[in-house]
């Protein structure tokens, strides 16, 4: 897969990530799309080291579960991390 669908992917799947999780999470759209492709890239590690699949290809359900999946980890420890500096 290329660099700018890699980033296509990320993006949505961030936008995805945020649209799943309960409640209001900090960070504005620009904060969720860049922790999108980073937990893009979180998921393809983690579906390569525990089920022998990555993200390889853009149009493949596994792709994209990885890369919400990732996205929604990545969320979630921004959320706990904002949270905790905010007190």
């Amino acid at each position: 897969m290329g660099f700018f669908a890699f980033l296509i992917l990320g993006l949505i799947a961030g936008a995805i990530a945020k649209a799943i999780l309960p409640g209001r999470q900090g960070g504005g759209i620009l904060i969720t799309l860049i922790l999108g492709v980073v937990g893009a890239l979180l998921g393809g590690f983690i579906g390569n080291a525990l089920f022998h699949v990555g993200i390889n290809e853009f149009f493949s359900l596994s792709t994209w579960l990885l890369a919400i999946g990732g996205a929604i980890i990545v969320l979630l420890v921004y959320g706990m991390i904002s949270k905790r500096s905010v007190r």
